[in-house]
């Protein structure tokens, strides 16, 4: 038995019999995307025809959150459905950083190995290369061709980049204008060979994140220049796969996901993207930080063309996953996300909250429904956008673009989430993270 979506306007949750195997799960993840950089979320010259298909066809997130407004930690909450605090490293790593992700912590495709699935990786991991037990091969997938960190992390200031295959160098500082259609084409081979098994293949792209490398195909096409041609070909991809899907008759038992670990990088100015009507980009705990672009696409359970107005987070897809094949995540710590399988659009739901972590993994901002109060703030740009004392607080619903602070007017909702954001921390100083246990143990 599994459960039909919980985003399905038209029926309320239910349980579905099924002759098929387990759902096929495909997770696409931009790098540095901004909320307003898909034609179906507003963008005016950016080309996005098979995202805002992929939209109109499934379901169109309009509050979902990264995790992290950083590389790293964003794909710690992913892989994980935990916040970035739970890690025990930074929230970018560098190349030489002596951590990576634990080999305690249990992945996403951890989780589905043990449900029999076969896994790859296409794209960039960012989750610690200075020991084996850190990279994709050691931690959940069966596959793996991609950078292991950023793209732009490249000579003269640091090392070669390597182009991994597995725990491999296939070989170093690899043309970058042919990465997307390299993980594309992975992607649909791996999916070729496992027509007859349930498959999970996380395809986290290279770009948009500067430097911006379109393929030849896609250079000097869109009307928003380079960071366009990126954008055009991403979109691309997400065209081919689901394509693939359709005409071998996989669609239906095919779940797939598209976001971004964080928001644009606007202090790339043209070079990077536009984060819509939000405050800010990528780094920051403000809207355009953390608001992503977001979609569900799984034509065999849900309707197509709703709208998903709740808050939810990429730390939510782990426990949603785990709920449509009803199973239990591990108990033996702390899953910060939930199932999202649980809620139907015709059920009212309880006002969620959701933490802001800033760049040292700390809460610097907490949502609650429809209240955000900052307790820090900060900016790549380097403003400070408002003379007001902190904590600021927005209602984000009437003002999604955090312009009109409401602290003075609210006393009373600016204790509450006070409250909330200090017992958050009180539960995390509770539960601390591996490597804190691990040298507990030793001493």
């Amino acid at each position: 038995m599994r459960k039909v979506l919980f985003l399905i306007g038209l029926m309320a949750l239910s349980e579905l019999s099924f002759a098929q195997q387990k759902p096929n799960i495909i997770i696409l993840f931009a790098d540095d995307m901004g909320y307003g950089d898909v034609g179906v979320n507003g963008h005016p010259t950016i080309q996005t025809p098979n995202l805002d298909q992929m939209a109109m066809e499934g379901i169109r997130f309009t509050n979902f959150y990264s995790t992290s407004p950083a590389c790293t930690a964003s794909r710690y909450g992913l892989l994980t459905g935990r916040y970035p605090e739970r890690s025990g490293f930074g929230w970018v790593l560098n190349p030489d950083s002596p951590r990576g992700i634990h080999p305690m912590e249990y992945t996403l495709a951890e989780f589905l190995k043990d449900e029999d699935y076969n896994t790859a990786m296409y794209g960039k991991w960012h989750l610690g290369t200075t020991k084996r037990e850190y990279l994709p091969l050691q931690n959940g997938f069966d596959e793996y061709i991609g950078l292991p960190y950023s793209n732009d992390m490249i000579p003269p200031k640091w090392p070669d980049i390597p182009l991994l295959s597995g725990n491999d160098t296939l070989e170093l500082n690899p043309d970058q204008t042919k990465l997307t259609q390299l993980y594309t084409e992975k992607a649909i081979d791996f999916i070729k060979k496992n027509e007859d098994n349930p498959f999970f293949i996380y395809l986290p792209y290279a770009m948009p994140h500067v430097p911006l490398y379109p393929g030849e195909r896609f250079q000097g096409k869109s009307r928003r220049g380079l960071y366009g041609d990126v954008i055009e070909e991403i979109d691309w991809s997400v065209g081919q796969i689901l394509d693939y899907l359709r005409e071998n008759g996989l669609a239906e038992n095919t779940m797939v996901w598209f976001t971004s670990d964080n928001g644009p990088w606007i202090i790339k100015d043209e070079l990077g993207g536009s984060a819509g009507l939000f405050r800010d980009g990528k780094g920051s705990t403000w809207e355009g930080g953390q608001r992503e672009p977001a979609f569900f696409w799984w034509p065999g359970e849900i309707d197509g063309g709703d709208v998903y107005m709740e808050i939810a987070s990429t730390k939510d897809i782990f426990p949603t996953v785990a709920g449509i094949l009803d199973k239990e995540l591990p108990n033996d710590r702390i899953i910060d996300g939930i199932d999202l399988s649980e809620f139907s659009l015709l059920k009212e739901q309880e006002e969620r909250t959701f933490f802001y972590y800033g760049f040292d993994n700390t809460v610097f901002a907490v949502r609650h429904g429809r209240w955000k109060l900052h307790i820090r703030t900060n900016s790549q740009t380097g403003k400070t956008y408002f003379d007001d004392p902190l904590p600021l607080l927005f209602d984000v619903e009437t003002d999604p673009s955090e312009q009109y602070n409401l602290a003075a007017e609210q006393p009373e909702i600016v204790r509450q989430l006070q409250i909330l954001i200090q017992a958050h921390n009180e539960e995390s100083a509770e539960n601390p993270d591996f490597f804190t246990l691990e040298e507990g143990n030793e001493k």
